[in-house]
């Protein structure tokens, strides 16, 4: 029974399966404690990753969205309430390839996640299966409800505290890698922050580390430049938590994987990207998990509710104090005149 698991081809025959192993029984959850599902949830992923789940009821039917560590925010492949749990679960695909990597079967692996509520905690099983088919993982991980946004802050009325230049235009005190493990790709040249991953042809591919600052901040606003190279991609993470992406999207309309959105979650309303290799400035302002976004002088996000946290955030916890981080792992950029501002109480 468990190796045809692994190998089904329908990701509902797969879930099925899933539940029978795992429950035991098809009792219904009544919709009263169904809803108690119902939000969005911290999720704190095996080996301590970042998460998120959103799960909602509309137009007569759960669903849910879910980030699992990197990438972006998507929709799960059914929401299934049993007993006193509910099964999410996620489809994938394996590729499998011949002796000269050419793709010839495309198999769709379904893992579930059985979660189970209590107040605003959620534990959950994870069951993953292996891709060559034989047996799956099982992990336990938690989550914790993330409560309502309070109502977007007035930011005439904020007041800041002294300005803090984060980058002395020397060197990077004050600066060190999210992981010591992988490489150092950043450096200082003529007064400009520089990330260079180069990578070697013919070589396997190096890791190369995002940069945070030693300090670590609540509220505040932001200004910097950056010069981002055709084909470009970095992120600014505010307080290790929320990316807003850098990229070279000039002239590639309005998403929110493009320069100045929430990676995945908020797109700007309006293009203000310049091209490629120029340099160009943000205005970021973060407040009550709410962000304002001002791209080369025009306002492309607006005061809006940030839902959870992005794909690569250190953490989940959105109440925590955290570091700027800046993505060193994707390709060459440039920063200078980074200067933060937080916000007094």
């Amino acid at each position: 029974m468990l190796a045809g698991l692994m190998r089904t081809r329908s990701h509902f025959f797969h879930s099925l399966i899933a539940i029978a192993l795992t429950a035991g029984s098809s009792a219904p959850l009544a919709a009263a404690e169904a809803d108690a599902f119902l939000g969005r949830w911290a999720l704190t992923l095996p080996g301590g990753g970042a998460g998120w789940l959103g799960v909602t009821q509309e137009k007569g039917y759960y669903d849910a969205s879910i980030l699992w560590g990197g990438g972006s925010v998507v929709p799960v492949s059914s929401v299934v309430f049993v007993d006193d749990a509910m099964y999410v679960t996620r489809v994938r695909e394996v590729k499998r390839r011949d002796a000269a990597a050419k793709v010839v079967r495309i198999q769709q692996f379904t893992e579930a996640l059985i979660a189970r509520v209590d107040g605003d905690a959620l534990n959950v099983v994870r069951y993953n299966p292996r891709e060559n088919g034989l047996g799956m993982t099982t992990e336990e991980f938690t989550g914790k409800r993330i409560p309502a946004h309070p109502p977007a802050p007035d930011l005439s009325q904020v007041k800041y505290g002294p300005a803090i230049t984060l980058f002395n235009g020397r060197n990077l005190e004050g600066w060190r890698l999210t992981n010591p493990g992988q490489k150092n790709g950043w450096s200082v040249e003529d007064g400009v922050l520089v990330n260079n991953p180069a990578q070697e042809e013919g070589k396997p591919h190096v890791s190369y580390g995002n940069l945070r600052t030693e300090r670590e901040f609540e509220d505040f606003n932001l200004k910097l430049e950056f010069n981002v190279p055709e084909k470009g991609n970095s992120g600014i993470y505010l307080r290790g938590i929320y990316e807003v992406q850098v990229m070279d999207s000039y002239g590639r309309g309005l998403d929110p994987h493009h320069l100045g959105g929430i990676y995945s979650r908020i797109a700007p309303t309006q293009s203000a990207e310049k091209a490629a290799g120029e340099w160009q400035t943000m205005d970021i302002t973060l407040l009550d998990r709410h962000v304002t976004v001002v791209l080369n002088d025009k306002k492309i996000i607006d005061n809006q509710p940030l839902l959870g946290c992005t794909g690569g955030a250190l953490w989940a916890d959105e109440f925590r104090p955290g570091p700027l981080y800046l993505q060193g792992d994707h390709t060459g950029v440039k920063y200078r005149n980074l200067t933060l501002r937080p916000v007094l109480d």
